[in-house]
């Protein structure tokens, strides 16, 4: 539960103020895209859970994550990893795991829905 607590402060302060580590060129790519006011708070916070953890994302959360777009959920992706607290991470893994969500989120948004 602790960890949930870490990944909410997080993705409040990355969707609210930036990481104080982030790269030009992602904070360019992400102020340009307008990408933190392109998904809900819920929706980041499950979605970053996702990857950075083990947790399977809603529908509803894939569908906000592919509107927000590759490049914005990129550029946030790889903001995230430059932050310390990080740093124990595998940014091979990170960026791999955060590839496959996208690949399964825009899948299920793509897969038409079973007949009623």
């Amino acid at each position: 539960m602790a960890s949930l607590n870490v990944y909410s402060t997080l993705v409040v302060l990355f969707l609210t103020c930036g990481a104080v580590m982030a790269t030009k060129e992602n904070d360019q790519i992400i102020k340009e895209n307008n990408c933190e006011t392109k998904i809900g708070l819920p929706c980041a916070l499950e979605a970053f859970t996702g990857i950075f953890e083990t947790w399977t994302i809603s529908t509803k959360c894939c569908d906000e994550l592919v509107g927000l777009g590759k490049v914005c959920h990129s550029a946030l992706v790889k903001r995230t990893l430059e932050n310390p607290l990080f740093k124990d991470q595998s940014p091979a893994t990170i960026i791999a795991k955060s590839i496959q969500t996208w690949n399964n989120c825009l899948a299920l948004i793509d897969s038409p829905s079973p007949s009623a």
